[in-house]
């Protein structure tokens, strides 16, 4: 293979038809990259060699059944590198065409510039946000081998696959890669291989900038298995360290150093061949170099194609081998193949919710964190492929699945996660568990931590992942702690994502109904927003079921004595709230109706009749009461209407102290509903409709009214 003219790098590669398949992954990158003008050709060009020995040698897949569920999961953390996976999903069979790869970012095309899960099969998960890809990668571990030690019998192994990605220097500067990285290595997670694209370049330029540690040492400090490959182009060492990564009872880490833009003779091993397209005059040079005809681009020889396309045959038989031992297995183990054929599908079975709690107007007040962990448990009783945890605050989310194991190197049937102080991990962790299937995650955190872990929440969203996020501590009612765990802006942040639905339950009852929507929605991602502190429980009437939590908004109680002139609108802890300023209101002689908003995308998706008999416009004057901020109430309350949020950060105080301090009180939702109405009792001198100041030393302002 002729060598590139900079950057010298010996090349090993054997056989003409490896170098001739490698060679078409190469120039179908540079091509498609330089027809967009714009895109990464240069890492695709330095993985060819490892990502063609991978795909054809060792990879378990099928291209005729890309859902075969024992199939092995490859994901290109390095999603930049994306026209890598477009060109071997082509060149293997996927349905893929070559038009799609000539259509390479553009619009409405199947190969964006980052791979997007559920537009194409073959590709896993969306990769592109650094680190993101390899914490997937941990979780769909952790799916394989807790359904692979529940299910699989001596005699039977049909849970048995590995979990291959591939990483740049960038993934392994992100945090979240670290976090995910020591808890696979703690967990002894040996169906992770792992491989390092260490080509030295970043898009700034060489990574000594700002990363020179010792990558290996690193990961041999997590626990990992490492390895070294001196020279991307070689393939035979590439597959010794595949196989002895196979043989080890470790997660593995194969640093394979590469020269980015390979064969490019003028930005082989630069940052020039990083982010941009390489150019015309560049790609006839390079393509020069590597033997290739210059003047067809998009080219793949018959040879090649046909190489490549028996991949397809190569999956097959081994599905077909796999196939075989499923139905021994179902006939061996029929009530095991039963429960593991339920697991994967995620039905929910006959009964599911038959044990959910019931509560009674006269209960003793419960936070709606508790409310949920007595919820949850009674469903995973019936339910066992449900399976979370929270990031070390299972006491405080009450997230532990009540008699059972938790998951460990020791123990991989267990249900209870300890993910640890790893918020961001924890989340991209659960995408990956979804993504793999046979289980269904959930994870809690506090409200505040939300932050920590927002991508890959809204990369759950945008793959449209049933992942369930339990956020508890949820406003300033946490009280105490102050306001550096006292939530604010946390929720217009989450309700901002697409796909992601908002559910903050007024009471228990409304929580147990949270939890069942949760359950049946499998169209992206739910977080549930908590109290810390107890609530009453709401009197109902027959009209007003719990169960309307599903409806996002419903009128809770109505106004007597005539039409509503006002109406209260709250979430959460707050509702409670907006039921004590109705009866002042009724009493003192103004008709009021209190509506419950647990979930303002549920409510955004009901038909716009029912929006209109809950929120009638002729009702202008409306009150909004949430303990955060006031960002996007307006939507719900309109020009004329009065909006009690918080627009600052809270503070160290007893939480009623603190709910009073900052205008969450009967008095001061009464004042705004008349402010609403046009008629304001008194304070004329007040116009920010606060009942009182909150500390200055903590930022607090006068302005609780939006």
């Amino acid at each position: 293979m002729p060598q590139e003219s900079s950057a010298a790098t010996t090349t090993t590669i054997g056989g003409s038809l490896d170098e001739l398949c490698i060679n078409t992954i190469r120039t179908l990158s540079m091509d498609a990259v330089q027809r967009a003008n714009s895109g990464h050709p240069g890492t695709p060009m330095a993985l060819a060699p490892l990502a063609y020995m991978l795909w054809m040698r060792h990879l378990r897949h099928n291209p005729a059944d890309p859902q075969w569920v024992d199939r092995d999961r490859f994901i290109l953390s390095a999603g930049h590198a994306s026209m890598l996976l477009y060109s071997l999903l082509h060149l293997t069979g996927y349905e893929l065409s070559l038009d799609d790869l000539k259509n390479f970012r553009q619009w409405e095309s199947r190969t964006p510039g980052h791979p997007e899960y559920g537009l194409i099969s073959g590709v896993e998960t969306t990769t592109g946000p650094l680190g993101q890809g390899f914490a997937n990668g941990v979780g769909m571990a952790i799916a394989e081998r807790h359904l692979a030690k529940r299910f699989n019998r001596p005699d039977h192994d049909v849970i048995d696959h590995f979990v291959y990605t591939i990483c740049s220097d960038g993934d392994l500067m992100e945090g979240v890669a670290s976090e995910a990285a020591s808890l696979a290595g703690h967990l002894r997670l040996g169906k992770l291989i792992y491989f390092w694209d260490d080509n030295s370049i970043t898009i700034d330029g060489s990574t000594s900038l700002a990363f020179t540690e010792d990558v290996l040492g690193r990961f041999e400090a997590y626990g990992w298995h490492t390895l070294r490959v001196e020279d991307g182009n070689d393939l035979e060492a590439i597959d010794a360290a595949i196989l002895a990564a196979q043989q080890d009872p470790r997660p593995s880490m194969i640093g394979v150093r590469t020269v980015i833009g390979y064969g490019s003779p003028g930005k082989a091993g630069s940052a020039k061949a990083h982010g941009s397209p390489l150019g015309e005059e560049e790609i006839v040079r390079t393509k020069e170099n590597l033997g290739w005809p210059s003047t067809e681009p998009f080219h793949v020889p018959d040879d090649a194609l046909q190489h490549m396309r028996s991949a397809g045959a190569r999956g097959e038989e081994i599905q077909r081998e796999w196939q075989a031992r499923w139905d021994a297995y179902g006939a061996d183990h029929p009530d095991a193949a039963s429960a593991l054929q339920a697991a994967l599908t995620g039905d929910l079975p006959t009964g599911w919710d038959r044990d959910l709690p019931e509560f009674s107007s006269s209960d003793k007040p419960i936070a709606t964190r508790a409310a949920s962990g007595k919820a949850l448990n009674a469903i995973a009783r019936h339910v066992p492929w449900l399976m979370g945890g929270s990031a070390d605050l299972a006491e405080s989310n009450l997230t532990t699945l009540e008699g059972e194991a938790s998951f460990s190197a020791n123990d991989y049937t267990g249900r209870n996660m300890h993910f640890g102080v790893r918020e961001h991990a924890m989340g991209s962790i659960m995408n990956g568990m979804a993504l793999h299937g046979g289980v269904r995650p959930y994870g809690g955190t506090f409200l505040i931590f939300s932050d920590y872990m927002r991508p890959p929440i809204r990369l759950a969203a945008l793959m449209e992942q049933p992942t369930i996020y339990v956020f508890t501590h949820d406003s300033v009612g946490l009280g105490e702690d102050g306001p550096t765990h006292q939530p604010i802006e946390q929720l217009a942040a989450l309700r901002a994502i697409p796909g992601l639905v908002d559910l903050r339950p007024a009471d228990a009852a409304e929580t147990v109904e949270a939890w069942r929507f949760a359950m049946e929605y499998k169209d992206g991602p739910v977080f549930l927003s908590l109290t810390r502190q107890p609530v009453p429980h709401l009197k109902r009437t027959e009209l007003a079921p719990a169960a309307d939590l599903r409806r996002g908004a419903y009128v809770l109680a109505e106004a007597e004595g005539g039409e509503a002139e006002v109406i209260l609108i709250a979430t959460g802890s707050e509702v409670a709230l907006a039921l004590e300023a109705r009866e002042r209101l009724q009493a003192e002689g103004t008709p009021t109706r209190v509506v419950s908003m647990p979930s303002w995308v549920l409510f955004f998706r009901q038909p716009r009749e029912y929006r209109i008999e809950v929120l009638p416009p002729a009702v202008a004057a409306r009150v909004s009461i949430e303990a955060a901020g006031p960002m996007g109430w307006h939507r719900w309350v309109g020009s004329e209407g009065e909006v009690i949020g918080i627009s600052h950060f809270g503070a160290s105080a007893p939480a009623k102290q603190v709910f009073e301090q900052l205008g969450f009180s009967v008095e001061n939702v009464v004042r705004q509903a008349y402010r609403a109405l046009g008629r304001e009792p008194g304070d004329e001198e007040d116009e920010t409709g606060s009942s009182a100041a909150g500390p200055t030393r903590h930022g607090v302002d006068e302005a609780t009214s939006a």
